[in-house]
């Protein structure tokens, strides 16, 4: 949605090999560039951070388990895009109220949501 302000989720189900289970190595789920903040669930189990700066990672080796894993990962944006969307000429409802106007319906619009690239590393725990 080009003029979206909020909460996005994103979801994916990983197949995690066995292997990746070892004693002296964690698992860390790299979110990769996100626009502005994430939180992060792994099969139904909040990871327990709000990731809000680079680097957006955290580690799972607790969640993950080996076969099928569900990752979901909500991220909210910021509300430029949604006001900037208010002001296009076509628009009959406002959403956000703001006394003051610093966007145009001209401004550009920032990027927004889960940019990745994601992935889950390996890390030394050594």
């Amino acid at each position: 949605m080009k003029y979206f302000s909020g909460t996005a989720t994103y979801s994916k189900d990983i197949n995690v090999p066995n292997d990746w289970f070892r004693s002296d190595r964690k698992l860390v789920l790299d979110l990769g560039t996100v626009k502005e903040i994430a939180e992060l669930s792994i099969n139904g189990k909040s990871a327990g951070a709000v990731l809000w700066k680079p680097p957006f990672q955290t580690d799972v080796t607790a969640l993950l388990r080996p076969g099928l894993n569900k990752i979901e990962v909500r991220v909210t944006n910021l509300w430029p895009n949604r006001i900037i969307g208010d002001q296009q000429p076509t628009v009959t409802r406002k959403h956000p109220f703001t006394d003051i106007q610093p966007y145009k319906q001209d401004s550009p619009l920032m990027e927004s949501g889960l940019l990745g690239p994601v992935r889950v590393m390996a890390v030394s725990t050594k």
